[in-house]
């Protein structure tokens, strides 16, 4: 029996998988995918939001403040690419700016610093000169930053791995049942028995909260759908600009990367399919009408691909972290939407304080909170890069051109604690394939290092798991 069972391995089952491995646990991570990082966590803005936004005296509120704070020490910490560039909130009518201004008193309360509100244009087209010209007044806040979800989900979860924690993947849970001490959980993948239940499954949650609660909980996925613009276009902006929502609906962001590319989205569109991520003619045709509300001139023709998120919305647009009355054992992680990126680490931080003061759990002495990043040649000097080739030829190696990255990154990524199994897998963890030709030029090569570091047929080789197998035969097969 295991002490406890994390359901999902987004940021938030990651972070709470990682701050259980500080002590003495033998906890498991079920997750349904190929993969960590394959559901919500994986399409989003990116935004470490500086937490002025969220009602003053909600749990949203306390945690995305809190998760701010830790996001900078953590980077560092799990090696991972965080860049603190502030958030603009743009006023456009000055009747309205009385808004900023509750939303500027909103932040303070909620304990967000350095804000201020800017009313001075010239100012704000020095700081954004791409800014439209419209612009009555902005909210700064400087503490807002962006990151890659994808390098923050791995990190947190080879980190948990690597202290103890186990992973098991394709296993999609089945049913929950109560037992005498505990619970048992059913999966494709057999039976487990766990102490205690964190349920961290994300636009799922109130399924698996519901099997085990009379008192339920409702979960809509929010369709986010997003346009990823070209390198060429990741300076026309320097922070993460939001529209202050107003008559023309809520607007969208847009944003620079950690990679150096620009952001353009969400929207947010109410579905009923848990799995429903396909854009749609509409929804990109909304994004690209409301883009420039904020920015002009906005190069939308250099948009290399588009993709859609989609968010857990509860009906009450709260984060429900506790463990259920009417199931002991049961502890919630539920309704994770925006600010859950920015709050994971602090979610993280709450539930295991909350597990370890249950079970009195001790302190793990092998706890290492560090974890080393796959190595980018790029940041080498040109005498280190050589003796990096001396030692291991495969980083002279290109596989992605656009991205520019090397054999010797995608070996580490396969070969690395909970390493990628498939070409999205490789993808997330180096960006091979995230380039102007999305994947075009490297996939047959990145397919061939995969079937030699794997030991697997090209037949097995898939997109994302499951049965997402790009190779089925030959063309000989044929004749």
């Amino acid at each position: 029996m295991y002490d406890v069972i994390i359901i999902g391995a987004g940021v938030s089952g990651s972070a709470v998988a990682r701050e259980l491995s500080r002590y003495k646990v033998n906890a498991c991570v079920l997750e349904k995918n190929e993969d960590v990082c394959c559901g919500t966590s994986k399409a989003n803005s990116g935004i470490v939001h500086a937490g002025y936004d969220a009602q003053t005296g909600s749990l949203m509120a306390k945690l995305n403040v809190e998760g701010n704070k830790m996001m900078p020490e953590l980077s560092k910490e799990l090696d991972f690419p965080f860049k603190q560039c502030g958030s603009f909130v743009v006023c456009l009518e000055e009747e309205r700016i009385k808004d900023l201004e509750e939303l500027y008193e909103r932040g303070v309360k909620n304990g967000v610093e350095h804000m201020e509100v800017i009313k001075d244009k010239a100012r704000i087209h020095e700081m954004e000169p791409n800014l439209t010209d419209d612009v009555a007044a902005v909210l700064y806040a400087p503490t807002a930053g962006i990151v890659c979800p994808f390098n923050l989900n791995i990190a947190l979860a080879e980190n948990a791995y690597t202290n103890g924690v186990e992973f098991k993947f394709d296993t999609e849970v089945l049913d929950i049942r109560r037992l005498e001490n505990g619970w048992e959980i059913v999966t494709n993948n057999g039976v487990y028995e766990t102490k205690y239940i964190v349920n961290a499954a994300g636009v799922y949650a109130d399924k698996f909260h519901n099997m085990v609660s009379e008192e339920k909980i409702h979960i809509t996925p929010r369709r986010g759908d997003y346009c990823l613009l070209d390198k060429s276009a990741g300076d026309h902006v320097s922070r993460t600009i939001f529209a202050l929502p107003g008559k023309y609906g809520k607007g969208v962001l847009v944003t620079p990367t950690v990679h150096g590319n620009m952001l353009v989205g969400p929207t947010a569109i109410d579905i009923e399919n848990k799995e429903g991520t396909a854009t749609t003619k509409e929804g990109i045709d909304e994004l690209i009408e409301k883009a420039g509300m904020n920015v002009k001139d906005l190069p939308m023709r250099q948009v290399i691909t588009s993709f859609a998120g989609l968010r857990a919305h509860e009906d009450h647009h709260e984060f429900i972290i506790k463990e259920l009355e009417d199931a002991p054992g049961f502890i919630d992680c539920a309704g994770i939407e925006s600010p859950g990126l920015t709050s994971c680490p602090a979610i993280g931080k709450m539930v295991a304080k909350m597990i370890k003061e249950k079970m009195d759990l001790q302190n793990n002495p092998d706890f290492v909170g560090t974890r080393k990043g796959i190595l980018d040649p790029a940041t080498l000097s040109k005498e280190e890069y050589k003796e990096l080739i001396k030692k291991n030829p495969a980083y002279v190696n290109i596989i992605c051109r656009w991205e520019m990255v090397t054999e010797g990154e995608i070996v580490d990524s396969i070969r690395r604690p909970l390493g990628a199994k498939s070409l999205d897998g490789v993808k997330r963890r180096t960006r091979a394939g995230m380039g102007r030709c999305q994947s075009g030029f490297c996939s047959p090569r990145t397919m061939e290092i995969l079937q030699r570091e794997l030991n697997i047929p090209m037949t097995e080789i898939t997109k994302s798991g499951g049965n997402s197998k790009l190779v089925v035969g030959t063309n000989k097969d044929a004749l």
